[in-house]
């Protein structure tokens, strides 16, 4: 028999079961589309820094030394101790204040080092835009994010002593070794408390060993000359956080997505070889051989396989760029592309197939042992066992005849009915995971104390360009005085220094009432930050620097330098922020850098009255009603799980859908036999719904506790959302007695259709058939 007799049957086959073909197809898509994402995620939280780092050569280690206590000639010779790869340096260091808003950033230090040109051994810097200062007076500017602010070229830049630096560049460095560049003449004149050095080792593998590889570098140095260092795994760890952040999830429902495609693929081909015997019998006796007849069920699958994974990579392929981009948003990525790998569309489109062709190989393999005597005389023989001794003994219950035989019909195929409770257990898991996470979300943004909050904001952020009126100190008494206002929280805004750190982060500190009660100040682990020298930070932020509550950290703004206790951990926050209160700010600057304030009115307030009395005291301000909003993370994290949730369900429906067409064509004698007894066709689809309904009961029994199990398991992982225990445990007595319902529910939606098509069977046509 060629290869041609081979095709053909095999194609004959794909059209005779149009139904499996679109079901395999349809599950193959959403399982393709659901793991090219999360292997998209998984590679794009590494691959891209690595690259671009590669590429860069960037400083396994920037290192500031203490010009007072190391010379630059002992600095350069540390560049030739043993493990030291290559270095560049040393470079002088300076901390420049910015006193105002600038480049659309908040005032703070700005650490400027001095280099001739952005080339060199280490830690070549990439120009974004404009060129490379090249004269004393320009500066170019780091750009973390990537992308030049070419707006901004040719516009001065003042520090805080009256210094005028000209911006001519825009630049990034996956090293983030400066927050800008001068000459080194320059550099010089800005009398620079710091000498950088840029290293690549040998050894960096690991913390440990950057931290013995940058100990051997130094052995020598007085002590007290390392005043700082940076290791890149920090910046590896940073740069990766918001991806990370996803993997859980993506995961789950890769792993579920892809375990749920196996068991309705293996359902689908065994019932496809049990309920073709006798078309096995027939293609062995006219000359195909056991390999062949299991080549054509093994292609009847491929061929729609084949087609759901193309169709699958390419969603996939389209759906992880704006996925990654959410992933990736406020993550400093520097010069590196963000863009699922090469590699994954080859990966899905020979992966997938392949695992679907092994999965039907089992049940496929059956075809190959049955001579074609036997699969003949076993297509041929009337169904008997264990589905009908069950049945025997149900009818003799006080059960309705239509749902004694519905119950018991499932125990004639144990192994299709196990493969089809695994589908909608699974199918359940989701339902519990997406429900429980959109519970502890919920809980997450919830307002607290549930008043009326107005939050006006300054020129700064409100997008107003009208001059202000009134001081911070004036606003802040007028909103007070405003007719329908109860509480005034205040919060300013400005980047600080962390001793150690060559980047500067965000700080917001909050005056006025009760700041431990606001909306700002939410705090899932330890205690607000309300007293001096106090700050807390989101998961990310502490995440990033391997930081935890008690540690203290040393903070510098306009020449002074303050330490801080960590005494709190918020719900979530931006990987390069901290927070704190009046005081702690006032130890460091004078200026309030008010930027909004946040204010409770009082009960029966007039909202609408209190916002135009604040613009017309002051048309700067901007004032809205705050209304629960949902931050990044936590919209796309809603959006991922409902998204996958609907997917798996509606597979897992098919796998319903498919197991019963094919007990549907078995039974279709015995379905002729009871409807010409009387059966009418509203006792048939409900024997039909019956013989699944306790199915979809039963896993949910099972798949609840496995889908709180994994809830818990995501959401105790989503680095960039700290979740305590009371928004967790989100499960009442009425979410779990709906989600006892989601396994009848996915089953019966399987079962409409099929029990719809055999209620309509027509008595004659199947008995004149038989």
């Amino acid at each position: 028999m060629n290869g041609g007799a081979v095709w053909r049957a095999s194609r004959a086959a794909v059209k005779r079961r149009r139904v499996q073909t679109f079901v395999i197809g349809l599950v193959v898509f959403c399982s393709t589309a659901t793991v090219l994402l999360a292997l998209a995620v998984i590679s794009a939280a590494r691959a891209p820094f690595d690259d671009a780092f590669a590429a860069e050569r960037g400083a396994h280690v920037v290192a500031a030394f203490d010009p007072a206590k190391a010379s630059a000639e002992q600095l350069a010779a540390t560049a030739h101790r043993p493990g030291v790869e290559a270095a560049a340096g040393p470079f002088d260091q300076a901390v420049v204040e910015i006193p105002t808003d600038w480049v659309g950033r908040p005032p703070g230090p700005l650490t400027l080092v001095g280099r001739a040109d952005p080339a060199g051994p280490v830690d070549r810097v990439e120009m974004l835009g404009g060129r490379w200062a090249t004269a004393p007076g320009e500066v170019v500017i780091q750009q973390p994010g990537g992308g030049a602010a070419t707006q901004f070229l040719g516009k001065p830049l003042t520090t805080g002593t009256g210094l005028k630096l000209t911006i001519v560049g825009f630049a990034s460095t996956m090293s983030q070794s400066a927050g800008g560049w001068v000459t080194p003449e320059q550099a010089a004149a800005l009398h620079p408390t710091g000498r950088q050095m840029l290293y690549r080792f040998a050894d960096a593998g690991t913390e440990q060993q950057v931290t013995a590889s940058l100990g051997a570098a130094t052995e020598g140095l007085p002590e007290g000359a390392l005043a700082s260092a940076q290791s890149y795994l920090v910046l590896k760890q940073a740069f990766s956080a918001g991806a990370d952040a996803y993997l859980p999830l993506m995961t789950v429902f890769g792993v579920l997505g892809l375990a749920v495609a196996a068991l309705i693929v293996g359902n689908v081909v065994s019932g496809a070889v049990v309920s073709g015997y006798r078309h096995i019998g027939v293609l062995k006796s006219i000359g195909f051989t056991p390999r062949q007849v299991v080549t054509v069920y093994l292609t009847m699958v491929s061929v729609p396989a084949i087609a759901g994974t193309v169709l699958g990579t390419a969603a996939g392929w389209a759906a992880a760029f704006p996925i990654l981009k959410i992933a990736f948003s406020g993550i400093s990525t520097g010069t590196a592309v963000i863009e699922p790998a090469g590699w994954l569309p080859a990966a899905t489109l020979i992966g997938v197939p392949l695992l679907v062709a092994l999965v039907a190989l089992v049940p496929a393999s059956r075809a190959h042992r049955l001579s074609a005597a036997q699969a003949i005389s076993a297509g041929s023989a009337p169904r008997t066992g264990r589905g009908l001794k069950v049945q025997r003994w149900l009818s003799g219950t006080r059960l309705p005849r239509a749902v004694s035989l519905g119950l018991g019909q499932p125990f004639a195929r144990p192994g299709r009915t196990a493969l089809t409770m695994a589908a909608i257990v699974l199918g359940v898991v989701t339902v519990t995971v997406t429900t429980g996470l959109s519970s502890t979300l919920g809980r997450s943004m919830a307002v607290s104390d549930g008043k009326t909050h107005v939050n006006v904001q300054t020129s700064h952020f409100g997008g107003n360009a009208t001059e202000p009126r009134l001081t911070p100190a004036q606003a802040e008494a007028m909103l007070r005085a405003t007719p329908g206002a109860a509480q005034v929280v205040t919060r300013g805004l400005v980047r600080v220094g962390v001793v150690g750190h060559t980047q500067p982060v965000f700080m917001d500190f909050y005056g006025g009432d009760d700041i431990a009660a606001t909306k700002w100040l939410r705090v899932v682990k330890g205690r607000p930050a309300t007293g001096p020298n106090e700050v807390q930070a989101g998961p990310a932020f502490l995440d990033q620097r391997g930081l935890k509550l008690g540690d203290r950290i040393t903070l510098t703004l306009e020449g002074r330098q303050l330490a801080v206790t960590i005494v709190g951990e918020e719900i979530q926050g931006n990987a390069n922020a901290i927070t704190s209160n009046d005081a702690t700010r006032a130890a460091l600057t004078p200026d309030p850098h008010t930027v909004e304030y946040d204010v409770r009115l009082a009960d029966g307030a007039d909202t609408a009255a209190y916002r135009k009395a604040v613009t017309d005291a002051d048309p700067s301000l901007t004032p809205s009603v705050v209304v629960a909003s949902s931050a990044g993370p936590v919209v796309a994290i809603k959006t991922f799980s409902t998204i996958f949730t609907v997917l798996l369900s509606v597979v897992a429906s098919l796998g319903v859908f498919n197991t019963l067409l094919l007990t549907i064509r078995e039974r279709r004698r015995d379905l002729g036999m009871l409807k010409s007894i009387g059966m009418t066709p509203r006792q048939v689809v409900a024997m039909t719904v019956t013989s699944v309904a306790w199915q979809g009961a039963l896993s949910g029994v099972i798949g609840i506790p496995v889908g709180i199990l994994a809830h818990r398991l995501i959401a105790e992982n989503v680095r960039i959302l700290a979740f305590p225990e009371d928004m967790i445990d989100v499960w009442g007595a009425p979410l779990l007695t709906g989600l006892a319902l989601a396994g009848v529910a996915i089953a019966v939606l399987g079962a409409l259709v099929p029990a719809r098509s055999a209620a309509r069977l027509p008595i004659a046509e199947v008995l004149h058939n038989e």
